[in-house]
C-alpha cells in the first residue's frame, strides 16, 4: 500500500512537471506575441495563441445585432462605407484600455469611416455609459446571443475587424493602441 501511494505521488509530480515544462515551451515557441496594456499602464508580452478564427478576406457575415433599444439590426445593412467593428465588453481589461483610442480616432475619422462597437455581455445602460466614459460616441450594438461572435470565430476579446465598403473583412486584430488603430484605418482609406 505504501509503495502504491509513493508511486501515485511520484506519477502526479512527474505529470505536473511535464505539464509546466510543456506549457512553458509552447509559450516560448508560439511565434507572435502582443503587447497588452492594463489599467495600471504596465505593458507585458503575452504569447499569441491564435484562438480567434482568421477571417481576413472573408465577407462580413449576414447576422443580426441588437441596438440599445432592443431592435434587430442586420449587420450587412451597415455596409457601404469602410467600417471598423470593435468587439468589447466592460469587464475585459484590454477592452477598457483601448476604448479611449477608438474614441479619439473616431473623433478624427468618423466622417470617413463608420465605427461600430459590438458588446456581447453588457446591458444597454452599461454598454452606453461605459463607452461614453471612455470617449466613445459612435454606434453601439449588442450581441446578446453570441451570433456575431460565433459567425466571425471570436474566442477572446477584444477583436477588431476592418471592413472594406463592399463588406469584405480586410484585417482582424486583437488589442490595439492608438497608433496602430490610426495606421490600420489610414490603410483602410487608401
Amino acid at each position: 500500500m505504501a509503495v502504491n501511494r509513493r508511486l501515485l505521488a511520484a506519477s502526479i509530480g512527474a505529470a505536473l512537471a511535464i505539464s509546466v515544462a510543456g506549457g512553458w515551451a509552447v509559450a516560448r515557441t508560439s511565434g507572435d506575441s502582443e503587447d497588452v496594456t492594463y489599467d495600471s499602464a504596465v505593458v507585458e508580452q503575452i504569447p499569441s495563441i491564435g484562438t480567434n478564427a482568421q477571417v481576413s478576406g472573408d465577407p462580413l457575415p449576414d447576422v443580426m445585432l441588437v441596438d440599445n433599444e432592443g431592435n434587430d439590426v442586420p449587420l450587412l445593412s451597415l455596409t457601404g462605407t469602410p467600417m471598423v467593428i470593435n468587439f468589447w465588453y466592460s469587464t475585459c481589461g484590454p477592452c477598457k484600455t483601448e476604448l479611449s483610442s477608438f474614441g479619439a480616432v473616431h473623433a478624427d475619422l468618423g466622417d470617413q469611416i463608420r465605427f461600430i462597437g459590438v458588446n456581447p455581455y453588457d446591458d444597454p445602460d452599461v454598454n452606453i455609459s461605459f463607452a461614453a466614459e471612455r470617449g466613445v460616441h459612435y454606434e453601439l450594438y449588442r450581441d446578446p446571443d453570441g451570433v456575431y461572435g460565433r459567425a466571425v470565430g471570436i474566442m477572446t476579446a477584444p477583436v477588431t475587424l476592418f471592413i472594406a465598403a463592399d463588406g469584405t473583412i480586410v484585417r482582424q486584430t486583437g488589442v490595439l493602441d492608438e497608433d496602430e488603430l490610426r495606421r490600420y484605418t489610414n490603410e483602410l482609406l487608401a
